[in-house]
């Protein structure tokens, strides 16, 4: 049953809400990124209507394994991997739409099928070679103060929409004034280009290609913020899929080394035109310990664990390829996450990775110089001068992914995770213990 209650009263008129069963939820990441967030995105989305992505562009990869089927998906939200679910690229993502048809081509290629069922904001910004030739010239100028991009041009392209110099899905389908745009950006940018020591670009082989794209993309351009909101009126369950994760938010990141757009909860409202009166559950994802890949402090990194889950096969990145730092989970972080994020559910990723460790470390604070402190320094000074304050857990010595009840995990592991909960001040929904769909623990 719905619950339906009066909003406000306004002379004669009265506002009627009608309260859904099932909750809009936001995932997002509560640490550095990589997670998890696709395969707990792919198992929530068999509750969900709609799936919509809202921030970052093609430097996101989320990994999701069907059966002996390996996904790797960058634009296209994890829910396309599940059929008659609605999947929605949001108005806060940037999209770089010679890599959207090669990412559609390559999924359909794997059996899945796009056909009334992928939504494009046609205010979504766009990616354009010269972004990533400008990410990739700013990047490697830096030299020994280099943030880790992927040079895929997504920190450029977000410069363009703040500096209101962006150009729009919307303008792509418009062959005539994208033309002139686009001819008027690549004259600017080739002079940036050429000043930075980089060849500059052909207005006419750029505008070929994307145009070339739009005729692909164009039947999934849409108003995704009328779409949604008609979702909205009717009832409709969605989830909102979040990119990167928590600490590698614009603001509430550790700046500099952070992506260049919203990861946190918020950015779910921005970035889909959604109303934050809408959202009913945040989940926030994060690994039993912690990774980052680039530059940054990292607190807890240790080369031991890096050596470990590296010599598994584990911990390389799904959009790179490069190798994982790694280290102890940070509860000092996950605290903080909840705080910024208003987390009210967890899922943790990759139990398993600490099956054959005879002892685990969990950082419960900082010491800062001489003092100790329980939170995350805004100053990247000061964090790369944090120590970690462990305490340690006794491991489990079983394997676990074959549970799939919390009775079958082993004893010390449910310690383990009532413990992290406790410290990360939030309470455990979702336990994974490997990549598979059917490797899912739901409490």
């Amino acid at each position: 049953m719905q619950s339906v209650r009066p909003e406000f009263t306004f002379g004669a008129f009265s506002c009627w809400i009608i309260k859904p069963n099932m909750p809009n939820t936001i995932l997002i990441g509560a640490q550095w990124g990589d997670e998890g967030k696709g395969k707990i995105i792919d198992v929530l989305t068999d509750r969900a209507d709609i799936v919509v992505r809202m921030q970052g562009g093609n430097n996101a990869g989320h990994t999701v394994l069907v059966g002996k089927k390996k996904y790797v998906l960058h634009l296209i939200p994890s829910g396309s991997l599940r059929p008659a679910k609605k999947c929605v690229i949001g108005n806060g993502v940037v999209v770089d739409p010679i890599h959207l048809v090669d990412e559609i081509e390559g999924l359909k290629k794997l059996g899945v099928k796009f056909k009334n069922n992928l939504f494009i904001s046609e205010t979504a910004h766009l990616v354009f070679p010269y972004h990533r030739l400008l990410d990739e010239c700013r990047e490697n100028s830096k030299g020994k103060n280099r943030i880790g991009t992927t040079k895929r041009g997504i920190g450029p392209a977000y410069g363009d929409k703040a500096a209101r110099m962006g150009i729009r899905m919307i303008d792509l389908m418009d062959a005539d004034g994208f033309s002139e745009l686009l001819k008027q950006r690549i004259k600017t940018n080739n002079e940036l280009l050429k000043a930075l020591g980089a060849k500059g670009l052909s207005s006419k082989k750029v505008a070929a290609d994307y145009f070339a794209a739009a005729r692909k993309l164009k039947p999934f351009v849409t108003d995704t913020v009328r779409l949604l909101h008609e979702a909205c009126q009717n009832q409709a369950n969605i989830l909102f899929e979040g990119a990167q994760g928590t600490f590698l938010d614009i603001d509430h990141g550790s700046y500099p080394y952070v992506t260049s757009s919203s990861t946190t909860a918020g950015g779910a409202c921005t970035g889909t035109g959604v109303s934050p009166n809408r959202i009913d559950k945040v989940i926030g994802v994060m690994k039993a310990y912690t990774t980052r890949v680039g530059e940054g402090p990292m607190p807890t990194e240790d080369e031991s664990l890096s050596e470990h889950f590296h010599e598994m096969g584990r911990e390389f990145g799904a959009t790179t390829g490069r190798a994982r730092r790694c280290g102890w989970l940070d509860t000092v972080l996950t605290r903080h996450a909840s705080m910024v994020n208003g987390i009210n559910e967890i899922a943790v990723t990759n139990l398993d990775g600490l099956d054959t460790l005879p002892v685990i470390k969990v950082c419960v604070g900082y010491r800062l110089v001489s003092k100790k402190i329980d939170y995350v320094p805004n100053a990247m000074g000061s964090l790369a001068k944090c120590k970690p304050i462990y305490r340690e857990f006794p491991g489990w010595l079983s394997p676990t992914e074959k549970c799939r009840k919390w009775s079958e995990l082993p004893l010390n592991a449910r310690r383990y995770l009532k413990a992290i909960a406790m410290l990360s001040e939030s309470r455990i929904q979702i336990i994974s213990v490997g990549p598979a769909r059917a490797q899912t623990i739901e409490l």
